[in-house]
């Protein structure tokens, strides 16, 4: 049985007894593939007060790689991963910045980022579990990291921007676009500006994710 179905079983089974205990939640989905299972988990409740965690992970991790490769604090750096949170999530480098400076002005090449150095960070945003668990046997810290700070910002209404997964009607399924959130889950969506390279490459992985649910 794939992950998604097991999963799935579970999530249907649970999420109607949280939502007869607490009505006016908002339900946050970390299990694994997290955009999908909050798709199940949203029609088990009948409202949109789900999230994923998503790409927040992956948009911090990206943040972390980048900083480090061109010697910076990642406080300083503006990048984000939207999209699924998977094999298909989308790196925004057209618009990634360290203090407001385009990533491809800093390597130069007339604006573009080399190719190298692309393929090289995204292995790393997306195979950074395997690398820590090789590490220290463990991946937990730093998504427990990113539940926590999400229950915080719901909890003070913070109405922090962060890529986070939500149901999105013009994709017709759940992913990550930076989004405000607060009390009530995702208050709005932004789409941020794309290359049509990721303009393209999020509609593939939104389809993708809709074939997972056996949507058209």
């Amino acid at each position: 049985m794939r992950l998604l179905d097991k999963n799935a079983e579970i999530y249907r089974e649970i999420v109607p007894r949280i939502v007869h205990a607490a009505p006016s939640a908002v339900i946050l989905v970390v299990t694994d593939p997290p955009d999908p299972l909050a798709d199940i988990a949203r029609a088990s409740v009948c409202h949109d007060r789900v999230l994923s965690t998503g790409t927040f992970l992956d948009s911090l991790r990206f943040r972390v790689h980048l900083a480090a490769h061109f010697g910076v604090d990642a406080n300083h750096v503006e990048a984000q991963v939207v999209g699924e949170h998977g094999t298909s999530q989308v790196f925004l480098w057209s618009t990634a910045r360290i203090a407001g400076v385009p990533v491809g002005e800093l390597v130069g090449l007339r604006g573009r980022v080399p190719h190298s150095l692309r393929r090289q960070i995204e292995a790393d945003v997306r195979y950074a579990n395997i690398s820590i668990i090789e590490g220290n046997d463990a991946s937990q810290f730093g998504i427990g990291i990113v539940a926590a700070r999400i229950a915080e910002i719901v909890l003070r209404d913070e109405r922090a921007v962060i890529p986070i997964g939500s149901y999105n009607g013009k994709f017709r399924v759940t992913l990550s676009l930076p989004s405000v959130v607060g009390r009530e889950g995702v208050l709005r969506i932004f789409e941020p500006e794309m290359s049509v390279e990721e303009q393209r490459a999020l509609e593939l992985g939104a389809a993708n994710l809709r074939r997972s649910l056996g949507r058209r």
